[in-house]
């Protein structure tokens, strides 16, 4: 719901009633993973989607139904003959879409400002009952107070790991049972891109790196270069040596680096630090020959050999890419394939499932 946030909260102060469809299971090749979102309004507009167009006109039905009754449902859409161009997914896919009126939300507004502002919140939803789990409370219902409990357990511990999915429990919130399916949609705050060096290239990589839902910073020690007029995507711009910048910031497992340097006074004793934080994903620009020399250097600081296999140098995927905006693709290719176990291959060449879990 992250990405229609702004439009729920704006429809929310007009005083427009509202109905959210959510993607909660999906089989195969489904087009949108579960925690999707699309929402319709009570005058008809529509925010967001949750197949990418397959079954969004019977989702829309199925909202402006909620919005009338007030009522909580759920739907599966599968692939059939007979509706695979109508409300089935050509994909060969199924998905199974929750409804919630606006009226069965609990705390809405605290729940889109948090979602906004980039604070963690978790929902729990079960038919016409949701409970919201914050880091330090609990408000809401599913109709039962153990259940509520065991519920809000659970839901602490997937949104201390950003996780999204249902859980099975018994109606008293009994563990090992499956009477109550209960989805829980967890929102952190958005994974952080730190590109060090602002050059040519860093401004592509800060442009789509925002795109893809990071929060950018660009970090440079030249104040000259480091400026809003050349980074508008920036979320944040810093003006310090690259490896004390790193020594001083939070550094998480969603992390991703990109050091686009290219100096070795800058380069090696970053990547020194770099290697040494739990990042995600660490790539340095070069040619193979800056990469060499760096590896040496980094050894000669006393770098292990299991450090340096994680860092991705040269960077980025081989596209042929030529220019700065290409560059960055081929940059965030290898981000995405790394986080998600992709090959880097084309698909046509490919066998395996589309979409990697």
């Amino acid at each position: 719901m992250r990405e229609i946030a702004d439009g729920l909260a704006a429809w929310r102060a007009a005083g427009v009633a509202f109905a959210v469809a959510t993607v909660i299971r999906t089989w195969r090749s489904a087009p949108r993973q579960p925690g999707a979102t699309m929402a319709v309004s009570a005058d008809g507009e529509v925010l967001g989607s949750v197949s990418g167009g397959c079954v969004e006109g019977a989702v829309y039905e199925l909202c402006r139904e909620a919005i009338e009754t007030g009522k909580a449902r759920t739907e599966i859409y599968g692939v059939s003959d007979d509706d695979a161009f109508g409300v089935g997914l050509t994909c060969g896919g199924t998905i199974e879409v929750m409804v919630q009126p606006e009226v069965t939300l609990t705390g809405t507004d605290e729940v889109l400002a948090a979602i906004t502002d980039g604070r963690p919140v978790a929902t729990a939803s079960a038919g016409d009952a949701q409970l919201v789990v914050w880091p330090d409370r609990v408000a809401g219902s599913l109709g039962d107070p153990d259940l509520d409990r065991a519920v809000a357990q659970q839901a602490a511990g997937m949104l201390a790991l950003g996780a999204t999915g249902a859980i099975h429990l018994g109606t008293h919130g009994e563990q090992r049972r499956d009477d109550v399916s209960v989805f829980v949609q967890s929102y952190v705050p958005p994974p952080r891109m730190i590109v060090f060096g602002a050059i040519d290239y860093a401004a592509a990589v800060a442009r789509i790196g925002r795109f893809l839902g990071y929060h950018v910073t660009v970090c440079d020690a030249r104040a000259v270069f480091a400026t809003r007029k050349r980074f508008p995507d920036a979320d944040d711009l810093v003006v310090q040596w690259p490896h004390r910048y790193l020594e001083s910031t939070t550094i998480d497992e969603r992390t991703v680096l990109c050091v686009l340097t290219h100096d070795p006074k800058f380069d090696v004793p970053l990547l020194e630090v770099a290697l040494r934080t739990p990042a995600h994903y660490i790539g340095a620009m070069g040619s193979r020959r800056t990469h060499a020399d760096r590896l040496r250097r980094l050894r000669e600081a006393g770098v292990d050999e299991a450090a340096l296999a994680r860092l991705s140098s040269p960077i980025g995927l081989d596209l042929g890419a030529r220019t700065p905006e290409e560059t960055a693709v081929a940059i965030a290719a290898e981000i995405i394939a790394q986080s998600w176990g992709g090959s880097g291959r084309p698909l046509t060449d490919l066998d395996a499932p589309i979409h990697h879990t």
